[in-house]
């Protein structure tokens, strides 16, 4: 089977059922998973696979919004976008393995509405499965070689989740320190962060789905920055929820101040607090359980600071961002166009 190499594709992306993208990136998942499980080491699969919430009707698994955007980017430029379903998995796994580690080095004894891995099976088995998860996702990327693809593609590949990989390590260096400390850190410093630990890994996955689809140079470069500017929006987007979040909607009590999330919101306001205000915030941070009236006064700080406004502003300028990339790209009929703009509006509601 002869490599896609140019683009002009994706007719199918007026009917395609993103349903049916995740469920198939599930399902490749779950056979790679059981290619390599033994009866002797069935148990680290199925922490695998509880981590991920499979086969557990109790369980809220992840939008697989990281792998869907790759799915999606191949589709956009060539119609076949089953032979991109191993960068796909590759994507959704390194993400579970970042995740897996995260729960452990921040503490989180809860995902999705379940315990973590750590907590149930405890820490040296989370990283150990985590390590596995990292390898597993690697091990994916070598299957685009058997549907076709050339060395030379697998390997340029494999370098970009790499050092993907790697930003991700380093966002999360960042984020272990500024935690690690009484200070807050500046708002750039914190985009320098969330640029690493979140827009890196959806980047990526968009760059991975182009660099299956096309060798125009150009076309890759703005699937990337459109990829960058998404991830900054979700992230952005996410600490808005993690504050002021509708439970019932997102899943997740908004309890970021009460966990003391050093978020953008918050970073925001402790750059424009004074006086009692900077005190409030002070105080809210510096009590290990705050209770209701204290969270409520350091609430109230960031509403007259007007953080709030801040952020979501900062969401929909990066959001904005990202579709005036994605319009950009000459190869993309109206339809791939569509359905990226219906992504970025599931994902990012500010």
């Amino acid at each position: 089977m002869s490599e896609r190499t140019s683009g002009g594709g994706g007719a199918d992306l007026a009917t395609m059922d993103l349903d049916a993208l995740v469920a198939a990136t599930d399902a490749a998942i779950l056979s790679l998973l059981a290619e390599w499980e033994e009866p002797l080491t069935a148990a680290m699969y199925e922490q695998v696979r509880y981590h991920m919430g499979y086969a557990d009707p109790n369980a809220r698994p992840g939008k697989r919004m990281r792998p869907l955007l790759g799915l999606l980017a191949y589709s956009a430029l060539a119609p076949d976008w089953e032979r991109a379903l191993p960068g796909a998995v590759a994507v959704e796994l390194g993400h579970n393995f970042s995740l897996m580690h995260d729960d452990i080095e921040d503490g989180d004894r809860e995902r999705r509405g379940r315990p973590t891995l750590w907590v149930r099976d405890g820490i040296a088995q989370a990283i150990n499965t985590g390590d596995a998860l990292f390898t597993v996702s690697r091990v994916a990327l070598h299957k685009l070689t058997a549907l076709g693809f050339s060395d030379a593609r697998v390997i340029r590949l494999m370098k970009l989740y790499d050092e993907t990989c790697l930003r991700l390590c380093e966002g999360q260096f960042i984020d272990i320190a500024a935690s690690a400390k009484s200070e807050m850190q500046s708002v750039e410093h914190y985009f320098e962060m969330i640029g690493r630990k979140t827009a890196a890994l959806i980047s990526g996955s968009v760059e991975s789905g182009a660099i299956l689809a096309t060798d125009d140079e150009e076309t890759i470069a703005r699937f990337r920055s459109f990829g960058w500017a998404l991830g900054l929006a979700f992230q952005i987007n996410d600490d808005l929820l993690g504050i002021w979040g509708d439970e019932a909607a997102t899943g997740k009590e908004p309890s970021d101040l009460a966990r003391h999330k050093k978020t953008l919101p918050v970073l925001y306001a402790v750059e424009h607090a004074t006086g009692e205000d900077l005190a409030t915030i002070t105080r809210l941070y510096a009590t290990e359980a705050p209770d209701a009236s204290l969270v409520a006064a350091g609430l109230a700080v960031l509403e007259r600071l007007g953080a709030r406004e801040y952020t979501r502003e900062q969401a929909a300028l990066w959001r904005e961002r990202a579709v005036t990339e994605i319009r950009a790209v000459s190869a993309l009929n109206p339809h791939a166009i569509a359905r990226l703009e219906e992504i970025i509006a599931k994902v990012i509601s500010a």
